[in-house]
């Protein structure tokens, strides 16, 4: 693995860290506190530059330039009404719903990612249950495996998991989700974050000469 090979996976590595956060449960004060305390909008790692980025660390630092901690209550209901509920989210967070003619959970597709993650040994310890193909999962996963390459340069069996994970589990469907989440979004931060993932996936695919397996969505 080359020096800028090496930079670019720690760069990723800790986007991958802190989407898992963002995507997983309701923000907080602290977890919006640690955005503005670290200057996330500058700090932002520029991987190659994409308008994406650009975009996303603008909208970013709007809303960190007017935080205040009484705004939660309307970042909580922007998570929400985009991946949680109460009725049907907007962006819905898991991968069943884009990948399975039904829009159920638990469909065909998450039975082949459980069968997927039993094969490469990666496992869970959820706090609540969970389909495994929400996409703040996806995130903790890269994040191990990204690690795992960082400790490990020539570990195939890291390298291969995160080839199939991205190729056929999670690209095929995820920058829908992102789409979605772009387009209803109605807080500055999370139409941020939607652009700043698509663009980390962007980057992620393209380091590892990943094409997605084109496949039919039906959302």
């Amino acid at each position: 693995m080359t020096d800028t090979t090496t930079n670019i996976y720690l760069e990723l590595h800790a986007i991958a860290r802190l989407l898992h956060n963002v995507f997983l449960d309701y923000p907080t004060v602290d977890s919006i506190q640690y955005f503005d305390d670290n200057q996330l909008d500058q700090n932002w790692p520029v991987l190659i530059g994409s308008e994406a980025n650009k975009k996303g660390k603008v909208l970013l630092s709007q809303f960190i330039s007017q935080w205040q901690p009484d705004q939660i209550n309307e970042v909580k209901l922007d998570y929400g009404q985009l991946y949680f509920g109460p009725g049907e989210p907007n962006a819905m967070p898991w991968g069943s719903v884009y990948l399975g003619e039904q829009q159920i959970l638990n469909d065909q597709s998450t039975v082949q990612l459980m069968r997927f993650y039993k094969q490469f040994g990666i496992s869970f310890n959820l706090k609540y249950n969970q389909p495994v193909d929400h996409i703040a999962l996806f995130y903790s996963v890269i994040d191990q495996l990204l690690q795992k390459l960082l400790d490990e340069p020539t570990n195939k069996l890291a390298k291969d998991a995160l080839v199939v994970l991205l190729q056929q589990h999670m690209l095929p469907w995820s920058w829908r989700f992102h789409e979605l989440a772009s387009e209803h979004a109605n807080t500055q931060f999370y139409k941020a974050i939607a652009l700043l993932a698509q663009d980390f996936e962007s980057v992620l695919a393209h380091t590892m000469n990943i094409v997605p397996m084109p496949m039919r969505l039906f959302r």
